[in-house]
C-alpha cells in the first residue's frame, strides 16, 4: 500500500494541505461521482464494494510516527465518504483520534452520518457537508446517501458543539435550493465553497448562478470560495 496519507494534486488541491482516503468505494450512488474514473473501477464495483481499505487504521499509524506529521489540515475524503451510509465507520472515528493524538487538524466533508465524530473534534477542526439539491431531486440524484436536510442538522449539531463548519455546494444541481440554503443557514456555517457540474449535461445558467451565489454571499457575510471552473464562467 502506498502511504495513505498524501498531498493533493490539481483541482483537489484547493481543499487542503493532506489528504486521506479510508474506504475503498462510496454506496451513495451520485450520478455525477468522479471517483470510479479516477480509481478506474466500473461504477457498480464502486458502489458495491465498500469497505475499509486493508489495514488502512495500522498504516496511518506507521506513516504519522515515520514522518512526524503534526500541524496539518486533513482532508476526509475525496474518493470515497469518510462516513459511508450502512457501513461500519469504526475505522474513521480511530483515523481521526490518530490525527488529532499527532497534533493534526480535520476536515470533513461527507454525505451520510457524521454524529459520532463530533465529541472528537474541536475548534480547529472543520465539519462539512456536500449540498448539491434537495428534496426529490437529491432522492434521486444521491438514493444512498443520508436525506439532504438529515446532513444540514448535523453540521448544526457540529456548529454547537464549537466545531467549524462548511458546506461544499458542488457540484450545483438545483440553484434554487443552494441560494435557499445559503440563506436559511447562515447562522451555522463558517464557509461554503461552490462548484459547477462538470463532465454531464445541464442547462443551467452557470454565470448567472455565479454572480448571484457571490453577491448573496457578499450581503450574508459569508466567507466563501468559488471553484475556478465556475469562476471562469463568471468572467466570460
Amino acid at each position: 500500500m502506498r502511504p495513505p496519507i498524501y498531498e493533493p494534486k490539481g483541482k483537489a488541491k484547493e481543499y487542503g494541505d493532506l489528504a486521506l482516503n479510508i474506504y475503498t468505494g462510496c454506496p451513495h450512488h451520485c450520478y455525477y461521482c468522479f471517483a470510479p474514473n479516477v480509481l478506474h473501477q466500473t461504477r457498480e464495483a464502486f458502489h458495491s464494494n465498500v469497505q475499509p481499505r486493508p489495514g488502512i487504521v495500522e498504516e496511518v499509524k506507521k506513516q504519522l510516527e515515520k514522518e512526524q506529521i503534526t500541524g496539518k489540515l486533513i482532508h476526509l475524503c475525496f474518493t470515497c465518504d469518510p462516513f459511508p451510509m450502512g457501513v461500519d465507520t469504526t475505522p474513521t472515528l480511530e483515523i481521526i483520534q490518530l490525527l488529532k493524538e499527532h497534533g493534526n487538524h480535520i476536515q470533513l466533508l461527507t454525505k451520510g452520518d457524521a454524529r459520532p465524530a463530533i465529541p472528537l473534534l474541536d475548534g480547529e477542526d472543520w465539519f462539512g457537508v456536500t449540498i448539491s439539491c434537495m428534496g426529490d431531486i437529491a432522492d434521486v440524484a444521491e438514493p444512498g446517501a443520508a436525506p439532504a436536510y438529515a446532513r444540514l442538522f448535523e453540521m448544526g449539531a457540529a456548529k454547537r458543539a464549537g466545531v467549524k463548519t462548511w458546506i461544499s455546494f458542488e457540484p450545483v444541481l438545483c440553484p434554487e435550493d443552494v441560494l435557499t440554503v445559503m440563506e436559511a443557514w447562515r447562522n451555522y456555517i463558517d464557509k461554503v465553497k461552490i462548484g459547477k457540474l462538470n463532465y454531464h449535461p445541464s442547462d443551467i445558467d452557470w454565470k448567472a448562478f455565479g454572480l448571484e451565489a457571490d453577491a448573496l454571499c457578499k450581503e450574508l457575510g459569508l466567507d466563501h470560495y468559488i471553484k475556478d471552473s465556475l469562476r471562469a464562467e463568471m468572467e466570460k
